[in-house]
């Protein structure tokens, strides 16, 4: 493996942790003897071309700083090579690297991580989901949980995880069933009333909320949970127990697996990993060890 290791930043995350991060991640590389280069785009766009070239140019490895939207733009610059990909999570969800094994917000911790992961070539191959172009490590969300994303990136006031604690008030006062057709596989379409659907290759999203707490990153296989249509006050009842995944034996939620996802639902965008992927209807193929990833053995 090359000695040139190239550091991928989002000065922005979690509030300027992205910036302040990249410092003691590159000391723990330089410490061990790697060449540090740096990536920061003058827009998302940018900093991709620029993690590109950086692949293409042979670098040892990309190493994302920042939240799961810096993770997740690099994702799409390593998908498919063999350059592996480090994180060093320090932004507001961090659920890739929660699902990966590794620290969250303790930038020292991960950048040593990294180093020692790097010196002894431990890596491993994991799987991603794959909507047309775009690739995705952790959560296809759709329904309540997106209308949520889309309210909360309009809001101005207030800022970070708050907006989105506002928007889901206001989506609650809002809500409403939404018909979903649902293909899995390319087998019979299902037509269910469904609060939300939220497509997995990892457990969670949101921040810790594991609404596929069963994904396996390693079994070619997305889980696929439909909480089925429900009142106000059944949803209030469920969405907290998310966050322990407890919500999946709950009658209104329902678990399917499947290597090829379609879902269709007028009115809906699809959020993956946090990012906008447009209007359903999509599609979304789980993709076996489409990446490999500097991380803990499974």
């Amino acid at each position: 493996m090359t000695s040139e290791i190239t550091l991928f930043v989002n000065p922005t995350a979690g509030r300027g942790r992205g910036a302040r991060a990249a410092r003691p991640a590159a000391s723990a590389l330089r410490a061990r003897g790697f060449r540090v280069g740096t990536v920061i785009g003058a827009d998302a766009p940018d900093a991709l071309r620029r993690a590109r070239e950086a692949v293409a140019g042979g670098t040892g490895a990309l190493i994302a700083v920042g939240g799961d939207g810096t993770a997740s733009l690099a994702l799409q610059a390593v998908a498919g090579t063999r350059t592996p990909l480090g994180v060093i999570a320090v932004g507001t969800g961090n659920d890739f690297a929660r699902a990966l094994g590794l620290p969250v917000r303790d930038a020292a911790a991960a950048g040593e991580g990294v180093a020692e992961a790097l010196k002894g070539a431990r890596t491993r191959d994991i799987d991603l989901g794959r909507v047309g172009g775009t690739w995705f490590a952790t959560v296809l969300a759709s329904g309540f949980d997106s209308r949520v994303n889309d309210r909360g990136n309009r809001l101005r006031w207030p800022t970070g995880r708050f907006k989105y604690d506002l928007a889901m008030v206001a989506e609650l006062a809002a809500f409403r069933p939404v018909p979903y057709r649902i293909n899995l596989d390319g087998g019979a379409v299902h037509e269910v009333e469904a609060t939300l659907v939220a497509v997995g290759n990892g457990p969670s999203y949101g921040g810790g909320m594991r609404i596929c707490a069963g994904a396996d990153m390693g079994d070619g296989l997305f889980d696929v949970s439909v909480v089925g249509a429900c009142s106000r006050t059944t949803l209030l009842t469920v969405f907290p127990r998310v966050y322990r995944g407890t919500h999946l034996g709950h009658p209104r939620v329902t678990v399917h697996r499947a290597a090829a996802v379609e879902l269709a639902a007028p009115g809906v965008t699809g959020y993956a990993d946090g990012e906008p992927l447009g209007a359903l209807p999509l599609r979304a193929e789980c993709v076996p060890g489409a990446v490999r990833v500097l991380a803990p053995p499974d």
